[in-house]
């Protein structure tokens, strides 16, 4: 009984002793960890946030005619640069045949009164001056040359207010049938003049299209769109997530689609208050000011599509590391780095962390330029052909 208990442990400290030398054996056989480290850099970090939209003009001035007709001829196309008072368009007016004969009749009515004011002004022309005659004659009396008088006087500019109006109407019939007159200078007239300076964007309409003029019941129709291209703004959207972050003055950095090989400056100046929903998502304008902008070297044309990056924080010239290095003090909660002091020997050094890209991160203090950061997140690199498995 005692020898068969003393052989199985025996046996058991055996079996216990190959399965160590295994183990030994395994674990020698495994490559060790070698941990690689990165050092800092100086560089600069920018924290940017980007939002889609165009390149619009600041402002857009619509021509409209101030009155009503056919376009008779058009002297200006697309992206002709003009200048306030230059001519873009004659109207030729289709005079309407009721107005016609309205202000026909009343020529024809002003007339008359205008024939009836000059017969009674004869009259008291002639009174006035058989008057004058007795009183030099000290035939009557002041009182009664004086009353002569006033009656003359009365019926002169009765007469000239009636020549006036015949005037008037002769001017509102040339209106209705030709669309000016003589003496009205611009109030009246079919030639259609810029109002500002600038390229013209559109003409929207063409020779023998009929116009309206603007009006309290009509906006009128358009016959050319100018805008001042050297004064450009960005026009786009972000997202209710981000919108939060930004504000008014920020700087944005542009980039057009269609001019990849610059970028253009600007500035926020303007977020909408209220956003709006799009396809489930609430979207809120901005609006960016471009700054020096040149457009003999690099034009560019309304409506290009454009990305912003609006630069939410910016620090040049800093310590930076990339942000996989940091880690987390479960307890704390406050990042820290382990620092190479020997061979695979790191220590834990605290740091104070500031802007961030999502990639590098600046660092504030707690590491130098010469310290070597271990990279602690680290895969391990397949063994090469041939090598120990």
């Amino acid at each position: 009984m005692k020898k068969t208990k003393t052989i199985f442990i025996l046996l058991t400290i055996a079996i216990l002793f190959v399965a160590s030398m295994y183990w030994l054996y395994s674990k020698n056989m495994q490559d060790p960890v070698v941990y690689q480290t990165e050092k800092p850099v100086v560089g600069s970090i920018v924290k940017k946030t980007v939002a889609t939209g165009s390149i619009v003009p600041k402002e857009e001035v619509l021509i409209k005619p101030n009155i009503s007709g056919i376009i008779d001829e058009i002297f200006v196309v697309a992206g002709q640069v003009v200048k306030a008072g230059d001519l873009i368009a004659k109207v030729k007016v289709v005079p309407n045949v009721s107005s016609l004969n309205s202000a026909k009749s009343n020529i024809n009515s002003v007339r008359t009164q205008v024939e009836t004011a000059r017969l009674a002004f004869e009259n008291q022309k002639s009174i006035y001056q058989r008057q004058k005659a007795l009183f030099e004659k000290g035939v009557i009396s002041a009182n009664e040359f004086d009353t002569a008088q006033l009656a003359f006087d009365q019926a002169q500019q009765r007469l000239k207010q009636e020549q006036v109006g015949l005037t008037a109407a002769n001017q509102n019939y040339d209106i209705v049938r030709t669309g000016t007159t003589s003496g009205m200078g611009a109030a009246a007239n079919t030639e259609i003049r810029a109002t500002v300076s600038g390229m013209v964007l559109d003409v929207p309409v063409k020779t023998g299209n009929q116009v309206i003029e603007a009006n309290n019941f009509n906006d009128g129709t358009t016959i050319a769109t100018l805008a001042d291209v050297d004064k450009m703004i960005f026009e786009g959207k972000v997202d209710e997530s981000e919108v939060g972050k930004i504000k008014e003055g920020l700087p944005l950095q542009i980039t057009v689609g269609a001019i990849s090989d610059r970028t253009f400056d600007a500035e926020l100046d303007y977020i909408a208050p209220k956003g709006v929903d799009e396809n489930g998502a609430i979207q809120f304008e901005i609006k960016g000011t471009m700054k020096n902008l040149d457009t003999t070297k690099t034009f560019i044309r309304a409506g290009l599509s454009a990305n912003a990056s609006i630069i939410l924080a910016k620090a040049d010239n800093v310590l930076t590391i990339k942000e996989a290095l940091v880690q987390y003090d479960q307890n704390t909660q406050k990042p820290f780095v382990e620092v190479l002091v020997g061979d695979q020997q790191f220590e834990k050094r605290e740091i104070t962390l500031g802007v961030s890209d999502g990639i590098d991160v600046e660092v504030k203090s707690g590491v130098s330029e010469t310290d070597n950061i271990k990279v602690w997140n680290q895969l391990k690199p397949a063994p090469a052909a041939g090598g120990r498995k």
